[in-house]
């Protein structure tokens, strides 16, 4: 589906008796070699604004952390959901990115009239739907999306990395640096590694 262009903030009267409940959609962890792709849903208040939203790749860890608390208590609703290594190798990591939003969108307590996705796909969904190219960067709830799917990527990162120090997981969140790769050829994959990209494969028996 054709993205559209999208250059103002979205504009909804968010009064229980004018249907208009706009719901922000990005991921995390469509990239890195290891780990669940992480996705979130947002619907912000409008009556109770969140200074400083921004793509979540341009702010600082400390500043995502203190937003994610922001958003998780003005935001009118959301979730946050995910889809597991075994489902990436089995349907590809696209498909798993549009399930763990689906899954994301599903898991909101309102029902939004619309959804504002980052990206130019679309998840399967029973509601009207726009992918927005740089969404993140554009659109409030996508980038506080965006902000809630980094911080719960980056967490999963830092408590996998207790069970699997040896990867270096708190550092590099599963992308293929260096260090990580040298990990790979040194201790072969662990069970959290996405077998199905060409760097996990080359090391496995």
């Amino acid at each position: 589906m054709r993205s559209k262009k999208f250059s103002k903030p979205e504009q909804t009267a968010l009064s229980w008796d004018v249907p208009g409940l706009i719901a922000g959609v990005d991921e995390a962890g469509r990239g890195p070699l290891a780990g669940p792709v992480v996705a979130a849903a947002v619907i912000l208040d409008e009556l109770n604004p969140i200074a400083g939203l921004a793509d979540s790749k341009k702010l600082t860890a400390l500043k995502r952390e203190k937003l994610y608390d922001e958003i998780r208590a003005k935001a009118l609703c959301c979730s946050v959901a995910m889809a597991s290594v075994e489902e990436i190798d089995r349907l590809n990591i696209l498909q798993a990115t549009m399930l763990a939003m689906k899954r994301a969108v599903e898991g909101l307590r309102l029902k939004p009239n619309k959804v504002l996705v980052d990206g130019n796909r679309l998840p399967s969904l029973d509601i009207l739907a726009e992918a927005i190219v740089k969404g993140d960067a554009l659109v409030q709830s996508i980038s506080a999306a965006s902000i809630l799917a980094k911080v719960s990527r980056d967490r999963w990162c830092a408590e996998f990395h207790l069970e699997y120090p040896q990867y270096g997981f708190a550092g590099h969140k599963g992308y293929g640096t260096a260090a990580h790769l040298a990990a790979l050829r040194e201790h072969g994959a662990c069970p959290q590694h996405r077998r199905s990209f060409s760097p996990v494969a080359a090391v496995l028996p």
